[in-house]
């Protein structure tokens, strides 16, 4: 998988401050300089020598992780003390004394503040690494290449803390074909992480005994019922496409449908009769239900998590996935998928507020292969334009018990 490139930056590398942030600690020390200035020219009756209090306490502004920049800029202050002390000489030494305790004391508390925070951004690196390596092990790299297919998948957690969260996706070779999952747990936190383990390894065995699409979802819907301890289900997409060039079979568990592209429109793909979450199996009676649909070399297929489609911009308008796609050129399913988080950005103009996935799949041409023939027997010949067309890209619906 490869790495969302908007949290490559250290966390030990302080982020610059707003524009009117230094603008305002700008002012600050300006003012502090005219205090100082002021002192020296006017009445020496009259000091400004506690005003050099606030020298430390802005050195530490700005997100600083140095814990001599404070301190220097309020052992500096405290040297003025006794410059100022002498320039006024009408003013009582305890005022001198007490101004020289507030520069110390603020110099102490602004560099003690600044290695806590240094401390604990440390703690947040190695929290980040571990689950970096959660990550590599729940959600394992994709292939590039399997069986005549190139992949991409791109993972984007919505926390900057966070570098896994409730989505899921796998891509395996199996005795039946290439065999691609992709999902999304609806609950927070560690039990949703756990849910999603679980789905995955069930999904990783059930997928290579299965034969048949159907039971891999059932076997699923087991594992989420056996540990519901929070109330989890979980929405699911299963795909099972042939080495041969025959038909893809779909099914899916209340999650949002594949989109099918092709050069001149995108299409949704999704089953005649809904089939519910996992773990909500027992509340709608009857087996899964598949789709089998016409996934011909040099189509793309899109599978995404409601992270993608939900992110919202400043107007609050969703992000209009399946439009965006359709107006995008034909590209490799990496370009692609790079691209799509891109505009996705773009469209947000800040962080994500969910996690979302993105799984781009590409059916390789194949030197022997006939894709005009191909296009005959499943429906190729009149490709679909519109987006909303899901029906020209299902051609058959087969029960599963």
């Amino acid at each position: 998988m490869k790495p969302d490139p908007g949290r490559d930056r250290p966390p030990e590398v302080p982020p610059p401050l707003p524009h009117s942030a230094r603008l305002l600690v700008l002012a600050a020390y300006t003012l502090l300089g005219v205090a100082v200035v002021l002192d020296l020219a006017t009445n020496p009756q009259l000091t400004f020598s506690p005003v050099l209090a606030t020298a430390p306490a802005l050195a530490g502004v700005g997100g600083t992780r140095r814990a001599r920049v404070p301190l220097t800029v309020g052992l500096l202050a405290l040297a003025f003390v006794p410059l100022l002390g002498i320039a006024d000489t009408g003013v009582p030494l305890a005022v001198h004394l007490t101004a020289g305790a507030t520069v110390l004391a603020i110099t102490c508390v602004s560099t003690a503040n600044v290695v806590l925070v240094a401390t604990r951004e440390r703690e947040l690196l190695h929290s980040r690494s571990v689950a970096e390596a959660a990550q590599r092990t729940l959600l394992r790299p994709v292939p590039e290449r399997i069986d005549g297919l190139r992949v991409a998948v791109r993972y984007l957690a919505a926390a900057a803390e966070a570098r896994v969260g409730g989505d899921l996706y796998e891509v395996l070779a199996t005795p039946y074909g290439t065999r691609l999952l992709v999902g999304d747990v609806r609950g927070k936190g560690l039990s949703a992480i756990e849910t999603a383990a679980d789905v995955l390894g069930s999904f990783r065995e059930a997928a290579q005994v299965e034969p048949d699409l159907g039971a891999v979802a059932r076997r699923l819907d087991a594992t989420v019922v056996r540990r519901r301890a929070r109330e989890e289900f979980v929405t699911a997409v299963l795909l099972g496409v042939p080495e041969s060039d025959g038909p893809t079979e779909l099914v899916n568990c209340g999650h949002l449908p594949p989109l099918l592209w092709r050069p001149g429109g995108v299409t949704e793909v999704d089953t005649p009769v809904p089939d519910p979450p996992l773990a909500l199996r027992n509340l709608v009676a009857g087996p899964y239900h598949s789709t089998r649909f016409a996934f011909v070399p040099g189509d793309l297929l899109v599978l995404y998590t409601d992270g993608v489609t939900e992110a919202r911009d400043a107007a609050g308008r969703f992000y209009p996935l399946a439009d965006r796609l359709a107006a995008m050129p034909e590209l490799s399913p990496d370009a692609l998928v790079d691209r799509l988080v891109a505009d996705l950005r773009v469209h947000t103009g800040g962080p994500l507020s969910d996690d979302a996935a993105l799984l781009v799949v590409r059916r390789e041409r194949r030197r022997s292969a006939a894709p005009q023939a191909l296009h005959s027997t499943f429906g190729g010949g009149s490709r679909p334009s519109t987006r909303n067309a899901s029906t020209a890209a299902s051609v058959q619906s087969d029960p599963l018990a």
